[in-house]
């Protein structure tokens, strides 16, 4: 028996725009679906947006995401979560770094820390908080 665990991140009407550019920075593919394709909302103005939206990578990264159902209430809040990306690849880390610091605040820029050859934290353009770091050689 397995188990695995995906992050979702909730958006208010942002879910499209957030999976394509998490797809354009990790290389892969969104599938998604909206309110209006499945009947779940009968407001044209919901029409378009997401219900259902995934990222999915060959390399195994999958993120979820959707715009909270109408009528309730959206509340990002703050430190609520981070997205953790954690690799033994210093420049694959890197990339997906620069992919996601377009308009982020960077709360800690990627550099050496005392427990990582890489770390760093920033709060993307969707407000979502993400840590970097890469794994310590073992050897």
């Amino acid at each position: 028996m397995s188990i695995e665990t995906m992050t979702h991140l909730n958006f208010d009407g942002q879910a499209r725009e957030a999976l394509d550019h998490y797809a354009s920075a990790f290389g892969g593919t969104v599938t998604a679906a909206t309110y209006g394709q499945m009947g779940a909302s009968q407001d044209p103005a919901w029409a378009d947006r997401i219900v259902f939206g995934q990222v999915n990578t060959e390399a195994g990264f999958r993120i979820m995401a959707f715009d909270v159902w109408p009528d309730q209430p959206y509340d990002q809040g703050t430190n609520a979560c981070y997205v953790f990306v954690h690799g033994d690849d210093a420049d694959e880390v890197t990339r997906y770094w620069e992919a996601l610091s377009e308009g982020a605040e960077v709360r800690q820029p990627l550099a050496p820390s005392p427990w990582a050859p890489l770390a760093g934290q920033l709060r993307d353009r969707f407000g979502v908080v993400w840590q970097f770091d890469v794994a310590v050689p073992q050897g």
